[in-house]
């Protein structure tokens, strides 16, 4: 029987390169694709396969919510990050989603098939260059309940909104993706720039790049 493999990059070369270094391993099968990370989500639910790899950096849905979905969705299901951000900003918020390992895209190379098969048997899987030390700091504050971020300020739904807000979209252009009202993402909006203290768009942005919400491509 062979893991099935879900992968969302947004480049296709490095979907295109992951699914051959995975399949050559024999007993590994990529069954989907997907670009963004709402596309993801979807076909994820309907797929349903064994791990994920999932980029962090992912247009209009980032990949650490993304992972957050799709782990509420199908607990069952695995999210391996990928990531070219080895800060624990990043790593924790991978960890909080529910995602069960974090590999650094600088390192994906025979690792990434090394992750695959470990959190398919219930392993945590970390890139080699993260520290131990650093995931162990993270699970003693979040046993204590100190693990905190800016980012853990604000909804799911204000996440979605913040990230489409810094990729440029309009308040029209995210009504309709998110399904709500041009007035009820403003609310949002004012209501983000409130919560996390920034006075107008351009810091709203940066913001995001700093937390991973976006990225600068």
């Amino acid at each position: 029987m062979k893991i099935t493999v879900f992968l969302a990059d947004d480049h296709a070369m490095v979907r295109d390169g992951l699914q051959l270094l995975l399949e050559t391993s024999g007993d590994i099968e990529v069954v989907g694709q997907a670009g963004s990370g709402r596309v993801a989500v979807l076909q994820v639910n309907q797929i349903k396969p064994d791990v994920v790899l999932m980029d962090i950096a992912m247009p209009e849905l980032n990949g650490i919510e993304a992972t957050r979905q799709i782990i509420g969705d199908q607990p069952e299901t695995k999210v391996i990050i990928l990531s070219m951000h080895a800060t624990s900003e990043h790593i924790y918020q991978a960890l909080q989603a529910g995602a069960s390992g974090y590999l650094l895209k600088e390192a994906v190379g025979q690792e990434v098939v090394k992750a695959v098969h470990e959190v398919f048997n219930g392993q945590r899987y970390l890139s080699q260059k993260i520290t131990e030390t650093l995931v162990d700091d993270y699970l003693v504050q979040r046993d204590l309940g100190q693990t905190r971020s800016p980012l853990d300020r604000l909804s799911p739904r204000e996440r979605e909104v913040l990230q489409l807000v810094s990729e440029g979209l309009s308040s029209a252009k995210i009504a309709e993706q998110l399904a709500l009202s041009p007035k009820t993402v403003d609310t949002y909006r004012s209501r983000i720039m409130q919560k996390i203290g920034v006075r107008d768009v351009t810091e709203l942005v940066k913001f995001a790049i700093r937390y991973g919400l976006t990225s600068l491509d």
